[in-house]
């Protein structure tokens, strides 16, 4: 069952100084074709991110990161009121490509921030100045993603089977994920854990991505369609289930993939623990519950037309929700860089983060 073991290009990654480029794989191409796409532009990002070129909510706020530095590079040589002009510009128009994950709009912020603290200097070392903010977020980020790996591979100890959603892997991160990150840690020390991984619709990132990582990696894993998990878990072939999470409110309620509330709510009825691996940066204390988490709804043309042919009635009405919000009462445990967040309520998730 394992694939090719040629390492893969990284998921997004920064080629050049000042001008640079932002390299990216084309994730809507896996697991066909590992291609690869240069963003240039601000727009070459924005539209990376709406059509899940890039996805994942920490990959999506490195890729936000670098767009703020392709989209005033060229202004290296202007006034410094017209470089302002066009940060503020740059970074609004990138809050605007996707409404829910959180990194997001925490790295726009980074960007802004670290723009401000050099308010004084020329345009020329302003860029070099958010290129290396950029740059250290992605750091940040592949940091996380072990220590993640590191708290969570515990909680996996003596399974034997596991199932995850979507993707929370190196396709979602500048690492090797959230999710997935205490599932490789996990699996180096239990050679016998097999990963079920739900296909995940309406676009299959389970089965498209998920897979293809895990299969790299040399994971054991099964596919099986989302409808197959409740008959997997009363056969007991998982004893835990992992997601990430894209965005998660101050009292611990969680949006990520649609379908993941329905993991929650069936491992509950089984008697399985089900756990979220995120960064502290997808951590949204603005928003005191799951209510006041903006949901994405996406193309109907995405379940009427699945990768471009139609899987539905010509005129067939679509709801396409691309996230859904699990409670935190069914969250058994939130792994962050900072530790793990047991039980998970508000309280426990500032004592942690506060580490």
């Amino acid at each position: 069952m394992r694939l090719e073991t040629s390492s893969a290009p990284p998921t997004l990654a920064w080629r050049g100084t000042i001008p640079g480029v932002l390299r990216l794989i084309d994730q809507t191409q896996l697991p066909a074709d590992c291609r690869l796409m240069d963003c240039t532009t601000v727009s070459d990002v924005w539209e990376a991110i709406r059509a899940l070129h890039v996805r994942g909510a920490p990959a999506i706020g490195v890729a936000a990161a670098y767009g703020v530095v392709l989209g005033v590079q060229s202004l290296v040589d202007s006034n410094r009121a017209t470089f302002d002009a066009r940060l503020s510009e740059v970074v609004d128009k990138l809050a605007t490509s996707r409404p829910t994950a959180v990194n997001l709009f925490w790295a726009l912020d980074r960007m802004r921030t670290r723009a401000a603290t050099c308010a004084f200097v020329s345009p020329r070392d302003a860029v070099v100045e958010l290129l290396d903010e950029a740059q250290q977020i992605e750091r940040e980020d592949r940091e996380m993603c072990a220590a993640i790996g590191r708290h969570g591979a515990s909680l996996l100890a003596g399974i034997q089977g596991v199932l995850t959603h979507c993707n929370a892997g190196g396709l979602a991160t500048a690492g090797d994920g959230t999710a997935l990150a205490v599932i490789f840690a996990a699996a180096a020390n239990t050679e016998t854990l097999h990963v079920y991984v739900d296909e995940t619709r309406p676009l299959l990132q389970g089965a498209r991505l998920t897979m293809w990582e895990l299969m790299r990696r040399g994971v054991n894993c099964t596919l099986i369609c989302d409808s197959a998990a409740a008959w997997v878990m009363t056969h007991r072939r998982v004893q835990a289930v992992i997601t990430g999470a894209d965005r998660i409110a101050a009292n611990g309620d969680a949006a990520n993939k649609i379908g993941t509330y329905s993991l929650a709510v069936l491992a509950r009825a089984h008697g399985i623990p089900f756990y979220i691996a995120a960064p502290s940066s997808t951590f949204d204390p603005a928003i005191p519950s799951g209510d006041a988490i903006p949901i994405e709804e996406r193309a109907a043309e995405e379940m009427t037309h699945g990768f471009g042919r139609a899987t539905a009635p010509e005129g067939a009405a679509a709801f396409n929700p691309a996230f859904d919000v699990t409670p935190a009462d069914h969250i058994t445990a939130i792994v962050t860089e900072r530790g793990v967040i047991r039980p998970v309520n508000a309280a426990s998730i500032r004592e942690v983060l506060q580490r």
